[in-house]
């Protein structure tokens, strides 16, 4: 595998060699950047803004209560206990059940799509650079086609990095 990227200071310098990627023809799935701090205002960085997992939690909520609310109404059906003329089934009573297993239903569902969406546990990813710990921003390409890598050199350059680093 393949990989050339630049190291940047500053999000200026990233954003500049992001956009010149993608002049160069580079789709934004092709072009790796990775930070040790979110950059959410950045446009290089609102690639993975969009998820699901809003959704996926309300349905695991969803699930969650319908699930509780079957198991206090069926096992209150099953073993009828005389109330004096009060209903078997109250949601009164059970609303602690229900908060608990809506809850659950919420905060397994969002897990579970935490760990399909994030692809953990994953390999290391292919371009990593130590000095990413340091604050760096690295923002690359892995498997860059060999006639487009002076291409891809210049517009990393056009950013100003701290260095260039190709790996064979």
């Amino acid at each position: 595998m393949s990989a050339i990227y630049g190291l940047y200071e500053t999000p200026q310098g990233a954003q500049r060699a992001f956009d010149r990627l993608r002049a160069e023809g580079i789709s934004t799935r092709g072009i790796t950047i990775i930070s040790s701090e979110p950059h959410e205002e950045w446009e290089f960085a609102s690639e993975d803004r969009r998820t699901v997992m809003p959704w996926v939690a309300v349905a695991g909520a969803a699930i969650g209560l319908a699930s509780a609310y079957l198991l206090t109404a069926l096992t209150q059906q099953s073993w009828p206990i005389n109330t004096g003329g009060m209903p078997i089934v109250t949601n009164w009573t059970n609303i602690i059940i229900m908060f608990e297993l809506t809850m659950l239903g919420a905060v397994l569902a969002t897990v579970f799509t935490l760990f399909v969406t994030a692809k953990l546990p994953a390999k290391l990813p292919k371009i990593y650079d130590p000095a990413v710990s340091d604050g760096k921003i690295l923002v690359g390409v892995a498997d860059p086609a060999g006639a487009r890598l002076s291409d891809i050199e210049r517009a990393l350059n056009a950013g100003q990095p701290v260095a260039v680093h190709r790996m064979p």
